[in-house]
């Protein structure tokens, strides 16, 4: 099951960067993928990490260099109140995550949908360096509605929308069945520090 990359939720609370951009900066990238009796979890994690090579302060546009020489342009939004902080060759890091845990529950159809979020933040203090880290979960009980074995795919009718989810493990899917509910916890968040770098480095 792979998730669609989307651009980063609330990342203006932080830098207001989208995902794609991330992406085609060479960053280093994670799946983990771990599955038991009737459930199922998967994390993906994107990292990219380079100094400052240029801050205009009119814009707020941040130009960070990647080891490799490419550069990425960061809009910082207002609410990065530690903007004055940041000095040419600063190092940041930004880091995404997204998970999944899909458990089955083996209940009657019709039973009641429910859809649950939560956001959580921190920052860093004021005057100090900007870092900060922003988390939302949202929970959903659904209905199993369609199962096809070949496609490996299970259909679920949330509260809100009816999704088809891929299922990689052929027993897991097995012990699916039309009528079953399934719970899904799903995470995204944003982590971002900048740090001095020591001269001479």
């Amino acid at each position: 099951m792979k998730f669609n990359k989307t651009a980063l939720f609330l990342a203006a609370s932080v830098f207001a960067v989208p995902l794609s951009a991330i992406a085609q900066s060479a960053p280093q990238a994670m799946s983990v993928v771990a599955q038991v009796p009737g459930k199922m979890a998967e994390a993906d994690a994107i990292q990219i990490q380079g100094k400052v090579k240029a801050i205009n302060k009119k814009t707020r546009n941040v130009t960070l260099e990647g080891p490799n020489g490419n550069q990425l342009v960061i809009p910082a939004g207002d609410e990065v109140k530690n903007f004055d902080q940041i000095r040419i060759g600063d190092l940041v890091t930004l880091t995404y995550v997204q998970a999944l845990v899909v458990e089955l529950k083996a209940v009657e159809n019709n039973g009641i949908r429910e859809r649950r979020e939560s956001t959580a933040q921190t920052s860093a203090p004021l005057g100090s360096k900007p870092s900060g880290t922003i988390e939302k979960t949202i929970t959903v009980v659904a209905n199993v509605v369609a199962i096809n074995p070949k496609a490996q795919t299970v259909t679920l009718r949330g509260a809100k929308r009816t999704v088809e989810v891929g299922v990689q493990d052929p027993a897991l899917l097995a012990r699916v069945k039309v009528g079953n509910q399934v719970e899904a916890t799903y995470v995204e968040g944003i982590a971002l520090s900048v740090v001095a770098v020591p001269k001479g480095k």
